[in-house]
């Protein structure tokens, strides 16, 4: 079962992919846990160019997203699903579908189009879309030390999770879930829906 976790900076996505690791490592449950950008060793390098350069062109981004994507896929992903484990990422393709599809304006079905070989047709069983207002995801994020896309501002992140709603709707396999219970609430509908109770 391959599962991603999808939301804006400070919907509390993390925390919940976190969480439902733990719950099956607690049953005995093999897992592999995973994040995007990242999870290999050229996805850790590309996160860092993407998050810690000061000015990235729209469609290098989407390229550098999708480069890392096709990384973990090939090294993570496939290996894991074929060995029986599960598999849970912290994004995967809907982020950049929100993030560089909407936010940036390039267009959701251009980076679908861009995605679509790096990840030779592998997609999540269920994605878990955690849906809070802009404000509390803010407020969540902080004032602190701010990644490059973080950093964007109230204005982006409206664009982005208006993006996460249009996308919830048009793919089945994503479930708009409410962000802004408890950590306990959530974390049970979603063991819940992938029937771990």
């Amino acid at each position: 079962m391959f599962v991603s976790f999808e939301g804006i900076d400070g919907s509390g996505k993390s925390s919940q992919a976190a969480m439902l690791v733990e719950r099956l490592r607690g049953s005995g449950t093999e897992v592999v846990a995973s994040r995007e950008p990242g999870g290999t060793a050229l996805g850790e390098r590309v996160r860092e160019l993407l998050l810690g350069a000061n000015d990235v062109a729209p469609w290098a981004e989407a390229s550098l997203f999708a480069a890392a994507r096709a990384q973990l896929v090939s090294e993570v992903v496939v290996p894991a699903l074929e060995r029986g484990a599960w598999v849970v990422v912290d994004r995967f393709l809907d982020s950049s579908l929100a993030y560089q599809g909407g936010g940036r304006g390039l267009g959701v079905d251009a980076v679908l189009e861009l995605n679509r070989a790096a990840i030779g047709g592998v997609l999540p069983d269920r994605t878990f879309l955690l849906q809070v207002p802009v404000e509390s995801a803010l407020s969540r994020i902080g004032a602190g030390r701010l990644d490059r896309i973080e950093a964007e501002g109230a204005e982006f992140l409206e664009t982005v999770a208006g993006e996460f709603e249009r996308l919830a709707v048009r793919f089945d396999r994503i479930q708009a879930i409410d962000g802004t219970r408890s950590e306990g609430e959530i974390a049970e509908e979603i063991a819940g829906s992938l029937c771990l109770l």
